[in-house]
């Protein structure tokens, strides 16, 4: 028998925007789960960026 799916829980990547267009070497990247029947469209999260030092806005990655 088939093994059913655990729903509509997906694993995503968010990365961060700023640190993206800033040019400096390495990324901030989180790892999270969201209901893909609930939040169909990207994720956007304001996460803490380590190497800038500062809160920014972690957008969902393919």
């Amino acid at each position: 028998m088939a093994k059913k799916s655990k729903g509509n829980r997906i694993q995503v990547t968010l990365e961060c925007t700023e640190h993206k267009n800033s040019g400096m070497p390495g990324t901030s990247r989180y790892v999270t789960q969201k209901n893909r029947k609930n939040t169909p469209d990207r994720m956007e999260l304001k996460k803490y960026n380590s190497i800038l030092r500062k809160y920014t806005v972690h957008r969902e990655i393919k």
